[in-house]
Parts: C-alpha cells; structure tokens; sequence
C-alpha cells in the first residue's frame, strides 16, 4: 500500500464518483478503479458498495477512511515540518478549539504571534471539548483550547483563561422579576434548564446542585450556544451556560444573570501532546503563549 492509495481513495470518498474523483486528480478512470480493487484486494475486504446509480462506503470503508485521513495529514504535515528547518518559520500550525471565549483568545495570541513570525500559516478546527481534545490525541492537531474538565493523561498543559457561569431566560419568563444582575443558584431549581451537551457537564452541573440537595431539572442538552439562546429567546427555558455566551445576546428579549451562592467558573486551556514534538512554529507558538501568560493580557 502506498500513500498515492490513499490519497486515491480519499478522492473517490470526497466525490462519491469514480469519474469525478478521476477528474480531480487529473488521471484516467479505469486506472483510478484499478488502483482502488487493488487496495481492497490487499486489505481483502471491499471498500465500497457499487451499482449503476450509486456508491457508497461499506463499514469497512467507513472505518478505513478515519485511518486514510489521519496517516495523508500527517504526511503532509511531515513534509511542512521538515521544508520550515531549512527556510525559518513558516508552515501551518493545526489548531483546534471550542466555541465560547476561545475563538478571541486564540484570535488575540496569533495577533500576537503574526507580528514576529508573519509567515507561518493556521488550520483551525472547531467543535466540542471532547472532541477537540481527541483530535489532538490522534495527531490531527498540534494545540488546542478546551473548557476543562478534561483526562490530563497525555497532555501538557497551560491555564488560560476563567470565567462565570450565567443563566440566560426569556424576558417573559417568571425569572425576569429578579432583580440586579446575580441569581442564586436554588432559584433554578423550579425551572427547566437547558445545558450544554458535552457529556461531563451534566454530572458537573448536578454535582453544582447537590450541595443545595437539588436534582436539576433537565428540558434540553444543546451542543451549540447560539441554539441554546434561541430556544431561551422563545421561552422554552432558562440556559446555563459559560459568561461567553451572553455575546450572543443582541436584544432585550433574553436577559443574563450570574449565577452565584455558590458560585461556578468555568475554566479554559491550552494543550498539547507531550509524547513527541511539536513542529517549530508550533513549539514556538507555545511558548510565545507562556511568555504573554493569563488571556486577560491579551483580550
């Protein structure tokens, strides 16, 4: 099997065709579906389901393809590594990161970094801790910005940044008689919330309630904040969410109270792998990040 293999096969996945993947590649059809039998020849098993209108990848494939793409980015990645020792600084930095406050710090550090290294460039990846976290894992990122908790196994790490949790309801919801801009805690109680989906928060959250011997009552686990104030806009119940996600907020229809007694911080990180290297630009990115330290100096 050779590189060329995969990244042939990636082609045909990305087209669902083997002509037009023929034509990305700028090579000839019938060598492409020669050079894809081979392939399932040698891993003895087929890759893809054919008939006369359709293709589509069998388990098989689907589970290959996680592998293709992982073994061509690292190739590729290799080759940018090895070209920076010998032309200074540049190449790509693979970033990864959820949503919330991270997009302006990591905006903020690269500001910071482009100003003494302006040739390297940033691939940025966005999703869930969880997932932002096991993207590093399997070397598809060099960084990455997550919201604690996470399995420090693996990992260095850097603090980056804290900030409070809020409670964010529609202005006609009962809540929106509360006055000032805190609520306790027990005041949720009564209420449906809305979370966020990565699966440590709801145990976090309910460790948070059980102090007050309060089992929070659950109406909708949303992945994206932005869902989250749109469901709270139309009262479907009140969100609790990181500070960042009162950005969202841009009418008087939805209002933000931090929650207290007691209160939460939810804290942000860096980190990184630390069994092997990271390429010299990211290395040096890193360390540019520990030298300008806490996020609050650069925001």
């Amino acid at each position: 099997m050779e590189l060329r293999h995969l990244r042939y096969f990636l082609a045909v996945c990305e087209e669902m065709n083997f002509t037009k993947a023929a034509q990305k590649l700028m090579i000839a059809q019938p060598p492409l579906s020669r050079q894809i039998k081979d392939l399932e020849e040698e891993l003895g098993t087929p890759l893809f389901i054919r008939d006369h209108h359709m293709l589509q990848l069998t388990e098989e494939g689907i589970a290959f393809r996680t592998y293709a793409n992982r073994i061509v980015t690292l190739a590729d990645r290799s080759v940018e590594d090895i070209k920076e020792t010998h032309s200074g600084l540049r190449g790509t930095i693979y970033i990864a990161e959820v949503e919330g406050k991270a997009p302006r710090i990591l905006s903020s550090y690269i500001s910071s970094f482009m100003e003494k290294y302006p040739d390297v460039q940033y691939t940025i990846w966005n999703g869930n801790s969880d997932d932002v976290t096991q993207r590093v894992r399997n070397g598809l990122a060099d960084i990455a910005i997550i919201m604690e908790p996470f399995d420090p196994q693996g990992f260095h790490s850097i603090p980056l940044y804290t900030e409070p949790w809020i409670a964010m309801f529609s202005s006609k919801h009962p809540l929106a008689k509360t006055k000032g801009k805190t609520i306790p805690l027990e005041k949720l109680a009564d209420y449906k919330l809305i979370i966020p989906s990565r699966g440590s928060r709801l145990q976090e959250i309910t460790d948070w309630f059980a102090p007050l011997k309060i089992t929070p009552k659950i109406r909708a686990k949303i992945a994206n904040a932005t869902t989250a104030y749109e469901l709270c806009q139309k009262n479907v119940g009140v969100a609790i969410y990181p500070a960042a996600a009162a950005d969202l907020i841009h009418d008087e229809n939805v209002l933000i109270r931090e929650i207290t007694n007691p209160e939460k911080k939810a804290a942000y990180v860096l980190i990184y792998p630390d069994n092997h290297p990271l390429s010299p630009a990211a290395d040096k990115f890193v360390e540019n990040i520990s030298a300008l330290g806490s996020a609050d100096k650069v925001l």
